[in-house]
């Protein structure tokens, strides 16, 4: 098993590993952006970023792995959540007034954001393979799967 963590003196592992954070959330922001979401560019590579920077504090300050399995845990669990009101945020909807039918927008928008979170966690773990390899399937379910979907009436 890997050991994820490390000294709070290593620079290089501390540059590189929020760097990555942020190139994992470009590669999603940039798709959002050139669709015009609400979500866009520095939305993902802040989101990303902030992941990374929140779990790298328990990976610097835990005594004990024991500790720090725990420490971890609760960080992702607080990432995950509070990213969902972010995602709560992106999700509008509207009512059109000609056919009183209600649309839902932006629940791609949302679990892009949620995923850019997952991404900055990777990168702040130093787990940047699995980072990158998740960022590219991400960006394939994106671009090449809208492609597949049907268009929706209304």
């Amino acid at each position: 098993m890997t050991n994820i963590s490390f000294a709070p003196d290593d620079w290089l592992s501390i540059c590189f590993r929020l760097a990555m954070a942020l190139v994992f959330g470009a590669i999603l922001g940039v798709e959002r952006q050139i669709g015009r979401k609400p979500a866009g560019l520095r939305t993902h590579m802040l989101v990303s970023l902030g992941s990374a920077l929140l779990i790298m504090l328990p990976l610097q300050i835990v005594a004990t792995a024991e500790e720090g399995r725990d420490a971890i845990s609760r960080v992702i669990q607080g990432i995950a959540a509070g990213v969902g009101f972010i995602g709560a945020g992106e999700i509008l909807r509207e009512t059109q007034s000609q056919s009183r039918m209600e649309r839902v927008r932006g629940l791609t928008s949302a679990a892009a954001t949620w995923v850019s979170a997952g991404l900055g966690i990777a990168a702040g773990c130093g787990l940047w393979q699995t980072g990158l390899v998740s960022s590219v399937l991400a960006l394939i379910v994106l671009t090449v799967f809208k492609r597949l979907e049907q268009p929706r009436k209304g």
